[in-house]
């Protein structure tokens, strides 16, 4: 959908009312209708006649009108028609954040479309990029629907929150449902989380998937699902489990081995998914597992078996994805296995898990260089001023920083 779209049944809905009477709304000859065709058809000269000599209340009627779910102020920054949106707020006084009968507002009308000097002035002149319309719904997911990542960049620099969610999910959620890569490309840039669980669309991931159902081709899907991988999204068995064997087969050379498929192949994978649809879990006897597991996997790191351990770690996750101890002692093993990525996508899990546990943190700045250690080690000092090893750490890596640093510097081409 574009403006051209929205425009073209702004226009039919203008024609019938006027060979009709129409949904009741005002009548043609009205000043409410006049106003409305007036901001949307660019006739400045009419919009200050109208409004000429009414007060706040007054102006506030005039503008009372609601055509395909926006009003005068929305509709015209819909169409990208600046001037308008500058008159309304700069000439007129009226409200760059109000929303239509339904809550839209200017900015989000923009977004979606991808207006972007109206999206740009608005937010230049104070509009809001995290208010809501009635259903929830922020600018940036109007962004995300219609694939607009120039705008959902806008958007993001001037402050809109990248994992803010109403009943559908986050905007990545509904990038991801709608196969919009270009948008998940700037929100994933943006940190947006990767694994936030939506009660209507699941995970992104799971969103991403179940479209193809509703007509998205897996080719996009298939893009979706990689970039999630890449950021941390941990798919195989959800695809496995939603029977979709071309996902399966995209993301098996990027997936390890997991113990408890005895057939690693991606027959295997999806034989081993299916069963487990068709056999009742018994809830008590995942927790004696899990605690054997992790009993094995500590005995395994005291004799410095960091492979081993890992394995039994990624059993006992697939049993609790939730735990997240887990993934920080996985994460440590994988840091002792030299594999940085991995240990880096568990820490990662672990702090989302559990936000306000230093050991998570811990583990993302002893996997990332030094700089960004840094940071990571002062997030932790700020959730535990006093801990002694968190210090420890943030001066090591401060020190090791400076030796590249000054390496750096006395680099030669020769050397």
């Amino acid at each position: 959908m574009d403006g051209s779209c929205f425009e073209m049944r702004l226009g039919i809905e203008t024609a019938l009312r006027r060979a009709l009477p129409y949904g009741g709304l005002p009548g043609n000859d009205s000043p409410q209708m006049a106003f409305f065709d007036a901001a949307t058809g660019g006739d400045l000269r009419r919009l200050r006649e109208l409004a000429s000599g009414k007060d706040a209340e007054e102006k506030a009627w005039l503008a009372d009108v609601c055509i395909q779910g926006l009003g005068p102020l929305q509709a015209a920054a819909r169409l990208g028609r600046v001037d308008v949106c500058r008159c309304f707020v700069e000439e007129l006084g009226f409200d760059i954040n109000a929303g239509s009968q339904i809550g839209v507002t200017a900015l989000a009308a923009a977004a979606l479309d991808g207006k972007m000097d109206v999206v740009r002035y608005l937010l230049d002149n104070g509009a809001d990029p995290n208010k809501k319309d009635d259903p929830g719904s922020v600018p940036l997911h109007c962004a995300a629907k219609f694939g607009h990542h120039e705008a959902a960049r806008l958007l993001l620099s001037r402050g809109a929150s990248v994992d803010i969610a109403y009943f559908h999910g986050t905007p990545l959620h509904i990038a991801a449902y709608y196969g919009k890569d270009s948008v998940m490309k700037v929100l994933l840039e943006h940190h947006a989380d990767p694994n936030k669980v939506s009660e209507v669309l699941g995970t992104p991931l799971v969103a991403a998937l179940s479209a193809t159902c509703e007509g998205l081709p897996e080719s996009t899907s298939l893009k979706c699902v990689k970039l999630l991988v890449e950021c941390g999204a941990m798919p195989i068995q959800i695809a496995a489990s939603c029977g979709r064997r071309k996902h399966v087969d995209l993301l098996f050379p990027l997936t390890s081995p997991i113990r408890t498929i005895p057939n690693w192949t991606v027959d295997g994978i999806l034989a081993n998914a299916k069963s487990k649809h068709s056999k009742p879990r018994d809830e008590e006897d995942d927790v004696n597992t899990k605690v054997q597991l992790k009993l094995c996997a500590e005995k395994a790191v005291k004799r410095k078996d960091y492979r081993g351990a890992s394995m039994f770690y990624t059993e006992a996750i697939e049993l609790d994805p939730t735990d997240a101890t887990l993934y920080s002692n996985r994460s440590l093993c994988h840091m002792q296995m030299t594999e940085v990525d991995m240990a880096l996508l568990d820490a990662n899990t672990c702090i989302e898990l559990r936000p306000g546990w230093l050991k998570g943190y811990y583990r993302k700045g002893v996997a990332l260089e030094y700089k960004e250690a840094c940071d990571v080690f002062m997030a932790g000092l700020k959730l535990d001023p006093g801990n002694a090893e968190m210090e420890k750490a943030l001066r090591e890596a401060v020190e090791a920083m400076k030796k590249d640093h000054f390496a750096r510097k006395s680099f030669k081409p020769s050397d």
